[in-house]
This record gives structure tokens, sequence and C-alpha cells, in this order.
């Protein structure tokens, strides 16, 4: 028993520094808690449900905060919500290889990161500007799908390409990609309602765990300077392209 609870309560304080690290760019962390639960030997059917419950909790109090510190735009938004919702779902519904397509969207990831950890400056935090709408949709719906197919709210998609094709201000896009990771856990919620009966009783741990991480993680988001929030969303997407390679 007591090695139980022992273990039960390292995997909510690995989930408290992985909602702090995550929410301080917007981000909600269901990569994280997928691995975490993975290295805690937390039983396959009741991982995805879990992380999906926690992101939604998670990126609903996020896009409070950075809604509430004016670090938000409904007009980035809505564009890529458009497109991705209708593909999350079909996303969630195709079953490709996992030993070639999780590993070729970490790589992707990892370049994002040696981007945004590079010293040059990053194009959105000199200028940006609103992207075109249907060029917004169109890529809200890959977003959308590349979502539904790793099971991610599409954070670690969309904060990249914000950054780097100067779409957005760098605070604002925290609070953009928090409301954006909300709605579409929200709809892989729904589309899996069935698994939620495979949830741990240890849920409301993990719950307490990630919201004191996410009370942390805004805190900082909102108060760091520009240069920080991009290097800390690098890391956040080194740690999500390695467990999506298989290096964890």
């Amino acid at each position: 028993m007591l090695s139980s609870i022992g273990s039960e309560l390292a995997l909510a304080a690995c989930m408290f520094v992985g909602a702090a690290l995550y929410t301080s760019v917007g981000h909600a962390g269901a990569s994280a808690y997928i691995a975490m639960m993975a290295l805690f030997g937390v039983a396959s059917t009741s991982m995805r449900p879990t992380a999906l419950v926690l992101n939604v909790i998670v990126a609903t109090f996020t896009s409070w905060r950075f809604i509430r510190a004016g670090q938000f735009r409904w007009r980035t938004l809505w564009l890529y919500l458009i497109g991705a919702m209708p593909l999350a779902l079909l996303g969630g519904s195709i079953k490709l290889p996992g030993e070639f397509y999780r590993p070729l969207v970490g790589v992707v990831l990892l370049l994002g990161a040696v981007r945004l950890l590079w010293p040059t400056p990053i194009r959105s935090a000199v200028r940006w500007s609103d992207p075109p709408v249907p060029v917004a949709i169109l890529c809200g719906a890959g977003i959308g799908l590349l979502s539904g197919l790793t099971g991610t709210g599409g954070g670690i998609f969309l904060s990249p390409l914000l950054m780097f094709a100067g779409w957005s201000d760098v605070k604002a896009a925290s609070g953009v990609a928090a409301a954006f990771i909300l709605v579409i856990s929200a709809f892989g919620l729904l589309g899996n309602v069935a698994s939620v009966g495979a949830l741990p009783s240890d849920l409301p741990l993990y719950i307490a765990a990630v919201m004191l991480g996410a009370v942390v993680g805004t805190t900082l988001g909102i108060r760091l300077p520009t240069n920080v929030i991009l290097k800390a969303l690098g890391f956040v997407l080194v740690v999500a392209g390695c467990k999506l390679i298989g290096v964890y």
C-alpha cells in the first residue's frame, strides 16, 4: 500500500512540474501527462482519457488567466478553429502505423525547437500581422488533423506556426494556444466518451497537482519577457518531440 501511495504521489508531483512548464507557454501538457503515466505503469486504457480530462481542466484555467491578462486575440483563434474542429474528429478516427508517423512528427517538433532555441530573433518577436483568412483556415485544418492523429490538443503545432510565420504577438499566442487546446481537447473527449469509464480512482489527486502547476505556470507566462517565453516553448517542443520519437 505504501509503495502504491508513493508511486501515485510521485506521478502527481511529475504532473505538477509538467503543468507548470507547459502552461507557462499556454499549453495544457497532454503529451507530458501521457509520457509520465507510461513511465509509472498506468494502464494504457486510462492514459488517453485521463490526459484529455486534465487537458480540458488545465486549458480552461490557462485560457481564463491569459485572456484576463489581455494576452489573447479572438481574431487569431477563430480562423484556426473553423478548420481544426472537423479535422480533429477525422484524425481521431484514423489509425496510422505509429512506428512511422509519430517519429516523423517528433522530428518536426524537434526542428521547431532548434529554431526557437537559436539566438536569432523570431519574426513574431519583432513584428507580426494577421494571416489571410483562407490560409489560416487551411492551417487550422492541418493542425486539427495532426491533433486527432497524435491525441494531443494541438498547441505544440499551433504555437510554432504562429511564431515562425509572424502571425501573432508572442504573449497573445499563449492565450490563443490555450483556448485552441481547450476546444480541441473537449472535442477529443467527446469523441471518446465511452473511455471515461477507465478513468483512474486517483484522478482527483492528479487534477489538484496539475491545477497547482497551472497556477505557477500561468503566473510565470504572464510575467516573463518575450525571449524567455520563446525559450520555454522551445524546451516544451523538445519534451514533446522526444516523447513522440520514443526517447522516453
